[in-house]
């Protein structure tokens, strides 16, 4: 089914540099998105970083979300690891506490980062971990899921407001899910046919799988990367389409109920 409000959501990973090493084209995407996720502090970021991201995003009138993650430094959060569930709901709980101390307004929203995200994705007992560390900490907060998970059908099932995310650049399989990295075709680079894509998941409703078949897929918020050769070059350009097409772009606060 498509988009009733033909609205869709912008947003992007910032905030994730750390001390003086520099990472990321924070200054150039914020001004493509309406939804920023700010790293804060244990795969990336630090408090002067975590600071002037949050100022960045209220001085363009973005929203904040924090980006918690496994607490790996050196592996940038990408390292799956073994925490109960307890240890998840604490690490994320801390992590969104942090950020939010930082903005003026409170935070929009939490999207989990890297190895998290991706254990919630197929992990239930993970997933409602963090689904319930959030809704704990500000039952109001969107959770950011993957379109078309498990996670969503925990974070459904929980009461809380949802977020469906998709991104841009990616392959999917016949049953919804991101395509793996190993296959070829997984990332697309693309522009016209990104662009293509996009259009059709928010007019239609409809994504083609990697099987070359057309399937249900439903999105409020596409993300954007904002730390590649020519991603911001890519984001402008998706919009500039989106907007011509009579495409709303929104914070998702605007767009969830």
């Amino acid at each position: 089914m498509a988009s009733p409000t033909g609205v869709i959501d912008f947003n992007s990973d910032l905030g994730e540099s750390f001390g003086s090493y520099r990472m990321g084209l924070d200054e150039e995407i914020i001004k493509q998105v309406t939804s920023v996720n700010v790293a804060t502090g244990f795969h990336a970021g630090d408090p002067d970083c975590m600071a002037r991201t949050v100022k960045l995003a209220e001085d363009n009138g973005v929203r904040v979300g924090a980006h918690p993650a496994y607490p790996d430094l050196v592996g940038f959060g990408r390292r799956d690891m073994s925490m109960t569930p307890d240890e998840v709901r604490n690490c994320v709980t801390y992590q969104v506490g942090a950020l939010s101390a930082f903005t003026n307004g409170g935070l929009q929203h939490v999207k989990p980062h890297g190895a998290m995200y991706n254990k919630a994705v197929r992990d239930p007992a993970e997933a409602s971990a963090i689904v319930e560390a959030v809704k704990a900490f500000d039952p109001s907060l969107i959770h950011m899921v993957l379109a078309g998970s498990e996670w969503e059908q925990v974070a459904r099932a929980a009461g809380v407001r949802i977020a469906r995310e998709c991104y841009a650049d990616r392959a999917v399989t016949p049953d919804g899910k991101l395509a793996p990295r190993s296959l070829p075709g997984a990332v697309i680079h693309d522009e016209g046919l990104v662009i293509e894509r996009s259009l059709r998941l928010v007019t239609e409703g409809k994504v083609e799988a990697v099987d070359g078949s057309d399937i249900d897929f439903q999105a409020d918020s596409i993300c954007l990367h904002g730390d590649t050769a020519g991603a911001v070059e890519l984001a402008a350009s998706l919009r500039r389409e989106l907007e011509a097409a009579g495409i709303e772009i929104k914070p998702m606060s605007q767009i969830v109920p």
